[in-house]
């Protein structure tokens, strides 16, 4: 593994370890397999969000969201539309 890597993956624990998501449901999160009901995605997201606004590390989450264009779940407390919007607005 490149030491670059290694730097890389020591950061991201390091702020994984103090997310307010940490051992939380994982499905609150990101969306059932089997999908949702708009109103029930509305209110999950909603959910997650607010755990999201009390988190300590909710930049470094989403700048990691965005960087690895992770494409599901509630990041930094965004959806993907959400993130989608942010990385268009940052493209110019």
């Amino acid at each position: 593994m490149r030491t670059d890597m290694i730097v890389a993956l020591e950061h991201e624990d390091g702020w994984q370890a103090e997310a307010a998501c940490r051992g939380r449901d994982a499905t609150l999160f990101f969306a059932p397999a089997t999908g949702e009901l708009k109103e029930e995605k509305l209110a999950r997201e909603a959910r997650a969000k607010a755990i999201c606004r009390t988190c300590p590390v909710r930049e470094q989450c989403l700048e990691f969201a965005l960087q690895t264009r992770e494409p599901y779940g509630i990041w930094g407390g965004l959806n993907e539309l959400e993130r989608r919007r942010v990385m268009a607005k940052r493209a110019g």
